[in-house]
């Protein structure tokens, strides 16, 4: 048996400045990662690939993996980086000679020229063989269009978030398309949407609606659906499919698909006003944060999260903590390249002071980002390479790029040169901090940071920041999505 395994992912944050060069799908290098190399890079770890990659080891399968591509949310994809990275993966499909095809992607694809990066994907492969099973692992943010349903034979979701059920997910899609090649299944599947774009900041199971909505795909799945997924969607692309959708598979039973589909998307309409995040505002967030005597407190600078297309370089949330005087606190992270290299330049123990982030204009806001004048110690210099612990994908390298912690005296600001969402507590360590040692930890981050702070955490404060990650989605101006859609329309 031969299984064609790839992964090509990002999350495409259609208002970010920040661009999605070929680059960006291999942390900042020109090298491809693929074959061997990317089956030991990823093999052992939380990923969707790993799943696929265990599940053809137990099938006693050939491996054919022509690219593992994955990039930080940010702006649409250039057409040149989507057309050469799809191209690795249809030239060994035009090859021929595979039982499967197995796909790590994530369902919110924008490139310059297309609203459905996936889903165009997945039509020319479709060309190419088209009697050939196809399985896709989706994030639960996807975007749901027509010609991803079409042209997979299964799609599969996450069933939490923060995502700690990844590799659960990779192998579930595997062991269906196996029992698909097998002749034991015939997989039909059914799909729909419902107009509305629910708040990420609402989204996480760890409470309510999702939280019920994600138990119930489950029990599906256990009793009458080979795959059963509620995609709370993302809401930060201005693409015409934009928002929640379900998609159901069932062995050869469409009314039986199409019955739960519905039945899922009707009880997340009803729950439609739970998926609405309110903001409260910055100042009152701090003073509450500063009455708090037990720690650590975890602050969230939620608004500019690398993990939904955030600059990481808006500064309004440190300037505020600093402003009201909390103590003891770590800020993870700024991105400014600029500020890592005076930084290296001053040397560790030097003293400096820099005009800290704001260097990237955010022409999607109302709102002008603007650099942080800031002096402290330069606590330590480090490459930025260190591995997840997890939960959350467990045992992946990442890498921050040369990176800088300053002391102010009063707060540890961790200043990076690639970006990274803080959502594993390896973040820190590797950065010798022990985040248990401090009374306040503010992350650049929404959801994902529960994965690995949220037991170390003894309360938490959401602060409305400054970003492409808003949740106030009158910052933003939607021009493309469908409409009426809730709750930028009473509904």
């Amino acid at each position: 048996m031969r299984l064609l395994l790839a992964m090509f992912k990002h999350e495409t944050n259609t208002f970010s400045p920040v661009p999605t060069p070929f680059e960006r799908f291999f942390r900042g290098s020109s090298e491809v990662l693929s074959g061997d190399q990317a089956i030991a890079a990823y093999r052992g770890t939380g990923s969707a690939l790993a799943g696929y990659i265990d599940m053809a080891h137990r099938l006693g399968a050939e491996i054919v993996l022509p690219v593992a591509a994955e990039a930080w949310p940010s702006g649409p994809v250039d057409d040149q980086a989507y057309r050469r990275i799809s191209d690795m993966i249809l030239e060994e499909v035009a090859k021929g000679g595979f039982e499967g095809i197995l796909l790590d992607l994530h369902g919110a694809m924008v490139t310059q020229s297309l609203e459905d990066g996936e889903g165009a994907l997945l039509k020319r492969i479709h060309e190419l063989a088209a009697r050939t099973p196809v399985g896709v692992t989706f994030d639960m943010h996807a975007n749901m269009y027509d010609y991803i349903v079409k042209y997979a034979t299964v799609v599969n979701g996450y069933h939490t978030y923060p995502h700690v059920d990844i590799y659960e997910a990779g192998l579930h899609t595997a062991d269906i398309i196996a029992r698909t090649i097998a002749g034991d299944i015939k997989p039909v599947m059914a799909w729909s949407n419902k107009p509305m774009l629910p708040h990420v900041m609402r989204q996480g199971t760890h409470s309510e609606p999702n939280k019920s909505l994600q138990a119930k795909c489950i029990a599906f799945e256990k009793v009458k659906a080979l795959a059963a997924s509620l995609f709370v969607g993302f809401p930060h692309a201005d693409i015409t499919n934009a928002g929640l959708s379900a998609v159901v598979c069932t062995d050869n039973d469409p009314p039986l698909a199409r019955q739960i589909c519905d039945e899922l998307l009707g009880d997340a309409w009803r729950a439609r006003e739970q998926f609405v995040f309110k903001t409260e505002p910055l100042e009152q967030s701090c003073a509450r944060a500063k009455q708090i005597r037990q720690g650590p407190i975890v602050l969230l600078d939620h608004c500019d999260n690398a993990g939904s297309g955030g600059t990481m370089d808006t500064t309004i949330v440190l300037a505020e903590i600093l402003r009201q005087g909390l103590e003891n606190a770590v800020f993870y992270a700024i991105y400014d390249p600029e500020a890592v290299q005076r930084g290296v330049s001053a040397g560790i123990g030097a003293k400096v002071t820099l005009a800290l982030g704001g260097k990237v204009p955010l022409p999607a806001l109302r709102e002008t980002n603007r650099p942080l004048e800031i002096s402290g110690k330069v606590k330590l210099i480090f490459d930025g390479i260190f591995r997840n612990r997890g939960p959350m994908y467990r045992g992946v390298l990442n890498n921050t790029g040369t990176t800088v912690v300053l002391d102010t005296g009063q707060v540890e600001i961790v200043i990076i040169s690639q970006h990274q969402e803080p959502f594993d507590v390896s973040c820190l360590q590797s950065a010798g901090i022990d985040p248990l040692q401090k009374r306040y930890i503010v992350l650049k981050s929404r959801v994902h940071w529960r994965a690995g702070f949220g037991e170390l955490a003894r309360e938490v404060i959401e602060c409305g920041g400054l970003g492409v990650a808003t949740s106030d989605y009158s910052q933003l101006e939607f021009k493309n999505v469908r409409r009426p859609i809730y709750p930028l329309d009473q509904m």
